[in-house]
């Protein structure tokens, strides 16, 4: 199993923002994450990377207790993130910005992270843009680059924050066709995302957060045609 959750719960005082969550996630699946704005979806990502620990409960990663790992550690062992909100480093250029993100949080020399830098460049769209500074990059190529640097770390399990949010459709189109030639390769991805063709088109399986319960995880069909989860995400009285 690629990564489990045991009943994992996180607590801020009196607010528990994430309660008693437990999945399975086997290697080389895709799974989605949705639920309505405050479900605790980000949270829940934040305690499978480390940046958050758990209050109660246990992670395990590819069979290994990670619960209190730090981070760096887990990124290390195979677990890459991008952010809702890209955060390259905007005075650096493209390719620099991969680098980085190689050589801290990968473990290949400097020849190999050069070389891997440019191959993910281009299966990412973004080898011509490789010399130009970050901070002058558009929407897209910024999401692109925030993918580009996830996989400059060398991950087996990808989170992904709603990458496809405030593209086109055409932008959205060519973003998700980069995450299913990803997937194809063998990389475990789990993905929160707003925009559900996007992510249905992907994934093979939904889990639905609400108030940081797990409410359902099945079959993308299966689980958008749920009662509960039509009145809960999707605001439609039935």
């Amino acid at each position: 199993m690629m990564l489990t959750l045991d009943t994992v719960s996180k607590s801020f005082g009196a607010l528990t923002v994430t309660d008693g969550v437990s999945l399975s996630v086997p290697k080389g699946e895709a799974l989605g994450i949705i639920g309505p704005n405050g479900a605790g979806k980000s949270t829940l990502f934040n305690l499978i990377t480390g940046n958050l620990m758990v209050s109660a409960g246990r992670i395990e990663l590819m069979g290994r207790d990670v619960t209190r790992m730090p981070a760096m550690k887990r990124v290390r062992m195979g677990v890459g993130r991008s952010f809702q909100i890209p955060q390259p480093f905007e005075g650096l250029t493209v390719f620099e910005n991969l680098l980085t993100a190689a050589r801290f949080g990968g473990a290949a020399s400097h020849d190999r992270a050069v070389h891997d830098c440019a191959e993910i460049l281009r299966r990412t769209g973004m080898l011509a843009r490789a010399n130009q500074l970050a901070g002058d990059l558009s929407l897209l190529d910024r999401k692109r680059l925030e993918l580009a640097r996830a996989l400059a770390t060398g991950p087996e399990l990808l989170l992904l924050d709603e990458i496809a949010g405030g593209l086109t459709e055409g932008e959205c189109r060519t973003l998700v066709d980069t995450i299913r030639e990803i997937h194809a390769a063998g990389t475990t991805i789990i993905w929160i995302e707003h925009v559900l063709h996007a992510l249905t088109s992907v994934v093979e399986r939904l889990a639905v957060l609400d108030f940081g319960r797990l409410i359902g995880v099945g079959a993308p069909d299966e689980i958008m045609a749920s009662r509960e989860v039509r009145e809960i995400y999707l605001g439609i009285e039935v």
